[in-house]
């Protein structure tokens, strides 16, 4: 059988390694071993941060709800029990939309919630 000369196949792949790896401190982005180490670690913490992101922006969400619930003299629970018992079916990321940028429409919604959760 003849010899196979692989130089090219394992050039071309640290190569790609490499690229991913540029901007790393250290040898993380010189040393192929450490870059492929440096590689996986990253695009690992990339994938999971990934969907972490989501559960931040529902937190951010609610603490802008909750700011502006209790401009309007109520808290986040009595908001959102008093908007589910009224049939408004709205979600956060609208809600917290509402809250920076249309405060008069979301102050027409916190009365409608706070007649609702009294009853």
């Amino acid at each position: 059988m003849p010899r196979v000369k692989r130089g090219v196949t394992t050039h071309r792949r640290h190569k790609k390694v490499l690229a991913l790896t540029k901007g790393h401190r250290g040898t993380k982005h010189s040393l192929f071993r450490r870059a492929n180490e440096s590689m996986l670690k990253s695009l690992s913490y990339a994938y999971s941060h990934r969907r972490e992101r989501k559960g931040d922006m529902r937190r951010l969400w609610i603490l802008r709800i909750n700011a502006a619930c209790r401009a309007q003299g109520m808290t986040y629970s009595q908001f959102m029990d008093g908007l589910k018992k009224s049939g408004i079916e709205i979600n956060r990321k609208m809600l917290a939309d509402m809250a920076v940028r249309e405060p008069g429409a979301f102050t027409n919604l916190a009365t409608l919630a706070g007649g609702r959760a009294q009853d």
